[in-house]
């Protein structure tokens, strides 16, 4: 995977970090965004380069559709800053927001949000994207276990993502004539600091029972997804589009 650049929407913390950092394991330069976290994707920029490999960070909000031709005009200034090229190898849409909302309080300002950010933003920077792409490279949205199965207070979150997910078969479907391949992996519950900390902050009855309702009996971790997420655009997975990958340690079987 040497000589290819991802691009990391949300790769300042969480699993987009996790993703970043794993791409350069692999031989991979990064460009990562983060929206207000400035300071924590420097660090994660330094840490790109620590070992050995060209990483930026530019600001990216996802939820403002009129700002994207900017953030794309930045990416191509960078790209041919950093590395004298036009094009980049792997997309991964990562940036999001969470909350836990019953159906019954789901404001359509929320509403509004909630699609910007995960569904209509990931359509539309995906398609604007594709021109500074190279052939052969790979596309990977992010999902959610809770597409499969209901969690009272997701109904907004994991509806978006579904619909990300019958995008994702329709875009490998078109993209596929270019060699570029589209997948989706969905996150069962992951110890981050997303959706402040849902998981992490649960209390013990409530964490011992999710994990009792996974397979290899515990919480996942970021770097329980990132290596995914680089092995979907690897070589290793060149026969894999269209798919939902579900990362979740066997959550609700």
């Amino acid at each position: 995977m040497t000589n290819k650049i991802a691009l990391v929407t949300g790769g300042s913390r969480g699993l987009g970090k996790n993703m970043a950092i794993s791409f350069a394991k692999k031989g991979v330069d990064v460009l990562l965004t983060y929206n207000t976290g400035k300071e924590e994707a420097e660090k994660v920029v330094a840490e790109i380069i620590s070992l050995g490999q060209k990483a930026v960070a530019l600001q990216f909000d996802a939820s403002d559709l009129k700002a994207y031709d900017t953030f794309i005009a930045n990416v191509n200034s960078s790209l041919k800053k950093i590395w004298n090229v036009e094009k980049f190898d792997y997309l991964i849409n990562n940036a999001g927001i969470g909350a836990t909302i019953p159906f019954a309080n789901v404001q359509e300002e929320q509403f509004d949000l909630f699609m910007n950010i995960h569904f209509k933003g990931v359509y539309f920077l995906t398609q604007k994207m594709l021109q500074h792409m190279n052939d052969n490279g790979s596309i990977v949205n992010i999902s959610t276990g809770t597409t499969r199965f209901a969690n009272p207070g997701y109904s907004l979150y994991a509806s978006m993502k579904g619909a990300v997910e019958v995008f994702t078969k329709y875009l490998a479907k078109e993209v596929g004539v270019r060699g570029i391949r589209a997948n989706v992996i969905a996150p069962g519950p992951v110890e981050t600091d997303f959706n402040n900390a849902v998981i992490r902050n649960a209390p013990p009855e409530r964490r011992s029972m999710m994990m009792a309702q996974t397979a290899l009996g515990r919480f996942g971790q970021a770097d329980d997804i990132g290596s995914v997420v680089v092995f979907i655009c690897s070589d290793d997975a060149k026969w894999i589009t269209g798919q939902r990958l579900e990362v979740s340690g066997g959550i609700n079987l």
